[in-house]
């Protein structure tokens, strides 16, 4: 057996080409010394670990591999000898140069190559190396196989892979970052527009975030955006989708292959109920909202602009809603965008010139149903849109910090109001969370009472949970502040999200809000709301409470409530918010006692639209006035003699069609059912799951004419040469009088 010695030496000189005779050794080859003196110098170079050699027969199989190679990939070197060359090395797969260069094919070309970057054939931890290689050729030309070296480059290869990653994710939550999102939807858009695939993404902001920022600092306001980006991959779990940091409290998620409208609400209602659950920072419990918009390609855009466009129109909408919702991208929110641009504008003069007004909602007594306290509302007379909705100025004045002043020109207002209607009435007004952490928020309380001349015992303030965001202490001293003043506080909305008995143990309420969610359907077979009011109102009664329960409009809702032992109701079946003049008139007698008035049994409602929309039969499409309608289907009127039994499809607009039969006929009416429920649109609406394009309709055999221009987001001419029938059914406008026949 040849010494070690000898045979690192064989190996060089195998390298080197040795072992020729002299006379073969043409210029440049060396002479015995240099020979042994290379070796010694290659064999130390080896030795260093800073590079390495090898080589391969005419097959591609290792014919020498240096010591290292074996030693990195935990193997013995005589087992790699022998091997191909694939079975060692793999070529680099993070290469994203887009080459579909293997390794026999590099081979095969027989080709001088440097700095070939690949990956060792092992499952342990990933090595990299940088191999460069030259073939070598007989004297008569054939091909011998290769010489080459490689030295290791894994340190500056993970070095490149989280500056990439630093390019692509962000570093605090480990989301992707704008610039990979960006790219991503761009290149999915693309790809799924040559296949007509659908894709939808969610832009996500979160409410009261800055909250959290200003009360508890930064560093806590980055330690709940990790908990958020955690969360939300809890939550979201979609083959395919990606969800992204675009910066501050800015999110996005990708949807490939998804259009159910269904399903995405589905998937926004529980985002928005996950992040809305506490979460601890640092030992403070903090609460926020989210607000979500929706868009789906290729309905509401084609390209990456469009969809994010369509997107962060659709947020907005949510967060002017009232926050915490969704909504899904419409037409009509162009319009309603520059409409809030143009009442955040006027907001600010409307308290100067004076266009606010304050309304009154009775709070009745259960058992006599006499008024017992007067909730104040505002309302704001715009002098060119008429009536604005508090739904849609309140969240724009938070956004553009004016809920300040506006809440304590309502307190202010509802307190002189108050001190003059008799002294068994209370009047309760909301408080935001903005007005609740403002240090000098009791001051200004006791300011308002000091001028009304408004006994502190018959003012009601309205807190919502959102109030204990804050420093806890700070908290406490506010509370103790307004009891001592004397005032009555009141837990608003109770129940809705992220409710905690922990309030009720610390902070000193009066009074219990049952929110009008948990009324909804409670007599209903299987609703178990009932226990859950049992308990609010057990729980109220031992720590000496008052319960009120909201948006009672039913007699079988009122009569639970009675049976709950809830003390007070509101809700439509009592009054909506009046004037004042009109609570001063009720009350001239010096009580006001109101009998309930309202339908014998809650159902689901079912909405009066009064709007166009149209209905397709054969080839043909009527144009009729929709009066009201639900889930499972809505009432029509605009075509006379339809017998029951007749199918339609009815088309809202925008690529929505639903499949109706006509269940009910008389005259002009036409109660239709659908063949799929329609789904909550987060505004309070409803829409259908899918949208369909005409080229959809099309190849399930839907006439063309059917198709009037401007529904659809793509449009296709009437096909030459097609067939017409005749209308099956006249038409007439809603007083009775023939209509044009479509």
């Amino acid at each position: 057996m040849a010494a070690p010695e000898e045979t690192t030496i064989g190996r060089f000189k195998n390298l080197l080409g040795a072992g020729k005779s002299g006379a073969a050794r043409g210029k440049g080859q060396l002479s015995g010394n240099e020979l042994q003196q290379a070796i010694s110098l290659l064999r130390d170079y080896e030795e260093s670990g800073i590079g390495w050699f090898w080589s391969s027969n005419e097959d591609g199989r290792i014919t020498y591999v240096s010591d290292i190679v074996a030693a990195k990939m935990s193997r013995d070197r005589d087992e790699l000898i022998g091997q191909p060359i694939q079975s060692i090395f793999v070529l680099d797969r993070d290469d994203d140069s887009g080459s579909e260069r293997t390794l026999p094919l590099i081979f095969s070309a027989r080709k001088t190559f440097t700095d070939l970057q690949v990956r060792a054939a092992t499952e342990t931890t990933p090595i990299w190396w940088s191999i460069a290689g030259r073939p070598q050729f007989s004297s008569d030309g054939r091909f011998l196989g290769y010489h080459g070296n490689g030295i290791d480059i894994t340190a500056s290869r993970q070095t490149q892979r989280d500056a990439s990653r630093l390019a692509q994710y962000d570093s605090l939550t480990g989301l992707a970052n704008r610039h990979r999102m960006g790219k991503r939807l761009e290149s999915t858009l693309t790809a799924y527009r040559a296949a007509k695939r659908s894709c939808a993404i969610m832009m996500l902001d979160l409410d009261r975030f800055k909250q959290v920022n200003d009360t508890l600092g930064h560093p806590a306001g980055d330690e709940l955006l990790k908990q958020v980006a955690q969360r939300l991959q809890r939550v979201v779990v979609e083959k395919g989708c990606e969800i992204g940091r675009l910066g501050g409290d800015e999110f996005q998620i990708l949807l490939p292959d998804i259009d159910d409208r269904g399903r995405l609400g589905e998937i926004a209602k529980t985002v928005i109920t996950m992040l809305s659950q506490p979460y601890q920072i640092d030992g403070s419990r903090c609460v926020i909202g989210a607000s979500v918009g929706i868009a789906i390609a290729p309905y509401d855009g084609l390209n990456s602009e469009e969809l994010v466009r369509s997107a962060d129109l659709a947020l907005y909408a949510s967060k002017g809603g009232g926050r915490g919702q969704f909504r899904f991208y419409s037409s009509d929110l162009h319009n309603e965008a520059e409409r809030r641009r143009q009442i955040e504008e006027d907001l600010r003069d409307a308290l100067a010139s004076d266009q606010m007004r304050v309304a009154y909602q009775p709070i009745v007594d259960t058992k006599t149903n006499k008024v017992v306290t007067l909730e104040a509302f505002t309302r704001w007379e715009h002098p060119e849109l008429g009536d604005v909705s508090p739904g849609v100025f309140i969240p724009i004045a938070e956004e553009a910090n004016l809920i300040g002043a506006l809440g304590n020109w309502i307190l202010k207002q509802a307190c002189v109001d108050g001190a003059m209607l008799p002294g068994h009435v209370r009047i309760a007004v909301n408080v935001s969370a903005a007005q609740f952490a403002n240090p000098g928020f009791s001051s200004l309380v006791a300011q308002a009472l000091a001028h009304s001349g408004l006994p502190p015992e018959r003012l009601e303030l309205e807190l919502t949970e959102s109030i204990f965001l804050g420093d806890s202490a700070t908290t406490e001293e506010m509370f103790t502040q307004l009891k001592m003043l004397g005032v009555r506080l009141a837990l608003d909305d109770f129940g809705t999200g992220y409710s905690s008995l922990a309030y009720l143990q610390h902070a000193p309420f009066d009074k219990i809000k049952i929110d009008k969610a948990f009324i909804r359907g409670i007599t209903q077979e299987g609703n178990r709301n009932a226990a859950i009011i049992a308990s609010i109102v057990s729980l109220a009664e031992a720590l000496k409470m008052d319960t009120t329960a909201e948006g009672i409009e039913a007699h079988d809702e009122l009569e639970e409530m009675r049976r709950l032992r809830v003390k007070q109701i509101q809700g439509f079946i009592y009054a909506s918010a009046v004037s004042f003049d009109d609570v001063c008139e009720a009350m001239l007698s010096g009580e006001w006692v109101i009998e309930p008035d309202g339908p014998s049994r809650y159902r689901p409602e079912r909405r009066t639209v009064l709007r166009k929309v149209g209905l397709i039969h054969e080839d043909h499409r009527y144009e009729v006035t929709m009066r009201n309608l639900s889930r499972s289907g809505c009432m029509v009127e605009g075509l006379v003699e339809v017998p029951t039994g007749t199918q339609f499809v009815v088309d809202f607009g925008e690529g929505q069609l639903a499949v109706a039969v006509v269940r009910r006929s008389a005259n002009s009416m036409q109660g239709l059912e659908f063949e799929q429920q329609l789904v909550d649109d987060g505004a309070g609406g409803l829409c259908t799951r899918h949208r369909v394009s005409p080229y959809v309709m099309a190849q399930a055999g839907m006439p063309l004419a059917a198709l009037p221009a401007g529904q659809y987001p793509m449009q296709l001419m009437q096909q030459p040469g097609m067939a017409l029938t005749m209308p099956k059914f006249g038409q007439v406008d809603p007083k009775g009088k023939p209509a044009k026949v479509a």
